[in-house]
């Protein structure tokens, strides 16, 4: 079992920034790729970016450039910095990581990122 907890979201001006972070706890050293999602109201679910345990990253074009995903295995965090935010960036963000063999998804809750135009 792994919980996640997100921190860090807001309200923010475009064009401004915010950092997300997503601490983990339980069985964490079976924890293998985690990623940031985001739910706009009325959307489905939409992955952003994901890392691997040795740091390998990889984003969805949208937010290439402005997005950067990182991880510091020795504190079982996964951050999100985001800087040049826009107003389509508004979403609830969530935290996943994969655990285990099967890859076993876990989610946190979620944190709220509104940015106004």
């Amino acid at each position: 079992q792994v919980q996640l907890v997100e921190s860090g979201g807001g309200l923010v001006q475009a064009g401004g920034s915010l950092r997300l972070s997503c601490a983990a706890s339980g069985s964490t050293s079976y924890i293998n790729d985690m990623g940031w999602y985001r739910q706009a109201p009325g959307k489905q679910r939409e992955l952003v970016a994901t890392i691997s345990r040795s740091g390998s990253a990889n984003y969805v074009e949208p937010v290439k450039g402005r997005f950067t995903i990182s991880r510091d295995n020795a504190i079982n965090t996964v951050y999100l910095q985001m800087n040049r935010l826009k107003a389509e960036d508004t979403a609830v963000y969530f935290c996943k990581a994969e655990v285990g063999w099967f890859r076993t998804g876990y989610w946190g809750q979620g944190t709220q990122v509104t940015v106004s135009s």
